[in-house]
Formats: C-alpha cells, sequence, structure tokens
C-alpha cells in the first residue's frame, strides 16, 4: 500500500541571518539520512514578509489560502475543543492563563511560567466558566485545554456581537482576521477596544474588559493559587484573549479536494480543530506528558494505526516552538533531536520507503534570537519512492535550500506540488 506522510516540526526554523540555526545545531541522524533520498526546498508557510500564527500557517500548509478561508483563530480552538458557537451572538477567543501584578494588571508571565498544569488550568477555567457580565445580556464560558492555554467564548443572550475587537494579550495585534506577533509591547494586560466603529463591536469590546477584570477577581483569590503561592510558584491570575473569531470557515473537504483519505495525529486544540474542521480521521492522543519518549511512542503508533485506515497523515508535534519563544537554542536543538530519535527513526524502521512518501517541514520560524515567530522561510524535504533525490546532507535551511523543490512563494501550493510530483513520477496512494 503506498501512503503518504506529512511531518510539520512546529516552530523547528530559525532565521539563518543570526548565525548557526536550531536545525544546524541539532544531531538528526534520522532526519538527515531522509535528506539523503529527498529533494528538497524553502517555503514561506504564508508568504514572504508574514510571521504567521500556527493556525493561519496550518491551514496553508494543507492547502487553503488563509487570505481565502481564515476568520480568526479562536473558532478553530473552540472546535477542537468540543466548544460550537452561536454565530452573531458569539466570539470565540484563544486565551493564555497569565501572571500579572494584580494592582496595575502589569504581565509579568504570559503563560505563568510554563508551569500550569492541565489538571490546575481546568480547575481554574471552571471558576470563571458560566460567569455573568452584567451588561448587554453578556457571559463568557471558558474551557481549559492544555497546559496554560484555554478557550475563552464570549456571548449575549440580547445583543448581537462582533470579532472586529483587538486582543488583550499585548504581545499580538489583530489585522484583520490574523493576529500578528509584535516586535515589541507594553507588559501590560491591554483594554479591549473595537475595530471598527459598530455597536456590535463596542459591545464586545465592553464584554471582553468587563471578562477580564471579574476574572482577575476570582482567580486572584482561588485555592489554586493560593496553594500555588504556598510551593512558590507564579499565580494564574488573569486571562489574556486573542485570535477572536465569529464563525468556522467553509471550505471543501481535504479529502475531497485530493481524492485520498487524510487522517491527523495533532496535539494542541487548534490543530485538532483544524483536522476536524477538514474532514480528517483525527487520532486520539493523550497530551503531552513531557517524558518525550513516552510521548513520541504513543504518537508514532498512532501514525502507524492509522496508516491501515486511510492514505495520507498529517503529524504535528509541537516540540521546538516552546524553547524558540523562550530564547533557549540549545533547549530548541535539545527538542529537534528528541524528536528525529523517539519519533523519525523508529518511524524510519516501521515504514517502507520503498512504497512510503514523506513530506517534512516547519510551519513557522520561531528563532530563539526573536522569541516570536518570523517571516522567514521554512525548510522543505519531500522524499518520493522513484524520485531521485537532491543528495542533501541534512535537513536544515541552508542545506534544503540547495534543492530542487526551489522557494515556493505559498504554503498553500505545497501539497499541490505534491501531488503533481507523485502523478509525474506513477505514484498513486492507496
Amino acid at each position: 500500500m503506498r501512503r503518504l506522510i506529512y511531518l510539520v516540526l512546529d516552530g523547528a526554523a530559525d532565521s539563518t541571518s543570526a548565525g548557526e540555526t536550531s536545525l544546524e545545531i541539532a544531531r538528526t541522524q534520522a532526519l538527515d539520512k531522509l535528506a539523503t533520498v529527498s529533494i528538497g526546498g524553502l517555503m514561506y508557510p504564508i508568504e514572504e514578509g508574514v510571521a504567521p500564527e500556527s493556525d493561519a500557517a496550518v491551514l496553508s500548509l494543507l492547502s487553503y489560502d488563509p487570505h481565502r478561508y481564515y476568520t480568526g483563530r479562536g473558532p478553530l480552538e473552540a472546535l477542537g475543543a468540543g466548544i460550537e458557537i452561536r454565530e452573531g451572538y458569539e466570539v470565540a477567543f484563544r486565551a493564555n492563563f497569565a501572571t500579572i501584578n494584580e494592582d496595575t494588571l502589569e504581565i509579568v508571565d504570559r503563560r505563568v511560567g510554563r508551569s500550569l498544569t492541565s489538571s490546575e488550568a481546568r480547575k481554574l477555567g471552571a471558576a470563571v466558566d458560566g460567569l455573568e457580565l452584567g451588561l448587554y445580556g453578556g457571559y463568557a464560558r471558558v474551557k481549559a485545554t492544555v497546559g496554560h492555554r484555554a478557550v475563552v467564548v464570549i456571548g449575549s443572550r440580547s445583543h448581537r456581537l462582533s470579532d472586529e475587537v483587538d486582543n488583550t494579550d499585548p504581545a499580538y495585534a489583530k489585522v484583520g482576521s490574523f493576529s500578528v506577533a509584535r516586535p515589541s509591547f507594553e507588559k501590560r494586560i491591554a483594554r479591549c477596544k473595537p475595530l471598527r466603529d459598530t455597536p456590535e463591536a463596542k459591545a464586545t469590546a465592553d464584554l471582553v474588559n468587563e471578562f477580564t477584570m471579574r476574572a482577575i477577581e476570582i482567580l486572584s483569590k482561588h485555592p489554586v493559587n493560593l496553594e500555588r503561592v504556598a510551593r512558590s510558584q507564579p499565580k494564574a491570575n488573569a486571562i489574556l484573549l486573542r485570535d477572536s473569531g465569529s464563525a468556522l470557515p467553509r471550505v471543501e473537504p481535504i479529502s475531497k479536494k485530493f481524492g485520498v483519505k487524510f487522517g491527523a495525529v495533532v496535539e494542541m486544540p487548534v490543530e485538532l480543530g483544524i483536522a476536524k474542521l477538514l474532514g480528517m480521521e483525527v487520532a486520539e492522543v493523550e497530551e503531552p506528558t513531557g517524558n518525550k519518549a513516552h510521548d513520541y511512542s504513543r504518537r508514532l503508533e498512532a501514525v502507524l494505526n492509522l496508516l491501515k485506515r486511510v492514505d495520507a497523515v498529517y503529524v504535528h508535534l509541537k516540540g521546538p516552538d516552546e524553547p524558540g519563544h523562550d530564547g533557549l537554542l540549545s533547549e530548541k536543538a535539545k527538542a529537534i533531536e528528541e524528536i528525529d530519535r523517539f519519533f523519525v527513526e523508529p518511524l524510519l524502521e516501521a515504514v517502507n520507503l520503498g512504497e512510503t512518501a514523506v513530506i517534512v517541514t516547519a510551519d513557522h520560524a520561531t528563532p530563539p534570537s526573536a522569541k516570536s515567530h518570523t517571516g522567514d522561510p521554512v525548510p522543505v524535504l519531500l522524499h518520493v519512492p522513484g524520485v531521485e533525490g537532491d543528495r542533501l546532507r541534512r535537513f536544515t535551511e541552508r542545506e534544503c535550500a540547495k534543492g530542487s523543490l526551489g522557494m515556493l512563494p505559498h504554503g498553500w501550493e505545497l501539497l499541490p506540488r505534491v501531488f503533481d510530483i507523485f502523478g509525474k513520477a506513477g505514484f498513486r496512494l492507496g
């Protein structure tokens, strides 16, 4: 049976202008072995000059132009968390539990030092879920997801709402439907502002600001936070909102688009939401435990099981992105090495490369020097049985730049290009 494995390493790429990259530092025996039998190239996940968030980038990498289909991250996160939204009367946001100075609203840490457990977050989320906001018939629905992450839905029983409001997370600006990382920002909770002069946008902004302050009041005194303080851990005493959206994209299912059945192995709610939106068969995997050998083994098992039922499996692994955001070059290289050792190496041992095509890329660059996503191109490897490789030595930005794929100006062009190569090589999935 001929199959496709599409592996995306979240934030694995760096900027080559900042010196040696994480991929160049990392010791990646398995990825480098794959590189020797692959063709390579570079790709802008959305387009040149755009520093994408993962959600828009993943839509693009799966062949859907975000300029046509993207409606905001909030609805995708909500779908991944199992939440339906009422269009016109509810707006969904991606949310972070954060640590703030309660007197000044100064942000101490946007992610609670990455120390908040999912169990703690669920208790905090439950404390503000169903909160009545006291104006416009407003309320909030809150669901914690993984670690410091959550989904917040702001709704009204009597007033129409709009997603044309700015973020309260100051690290990101709302530009159209997109959220764009700010290179610098005031470390203080931002007041939500309407982006259009409409009653719907004003009502939504007012409800968001009311929720923000009410949540701080409740969370600051919550037993979870009092216990954290007793353990000398930072409080999760605020919720930052960003990436509003009030409707899901209307898209053609990916299996219908390409005529093959797709499955997905993903870790985070937004990727899960995208996979559901596109009609993929989603394998259930436990959230990351921190034990990389265990986590990647479970994900590999899920991939191999899916390959028995579907033609193509999309795999999204989070590892390298977080140390990139934290500015930790050696830790990011280590995260890439762990994927190579515990996932890619046993994957290549388990599948027959004579019958299996493999794509490896990243959804965006997260250079430790920038501590944020950037608009740099990402490397691409493509192995197709019967297609001679480019004799690349490694899976790195500079090495893949030598490959015959050249520079893809948009991520949504990758899969159509891959299927075109399949056709010319006589490689048919199934």
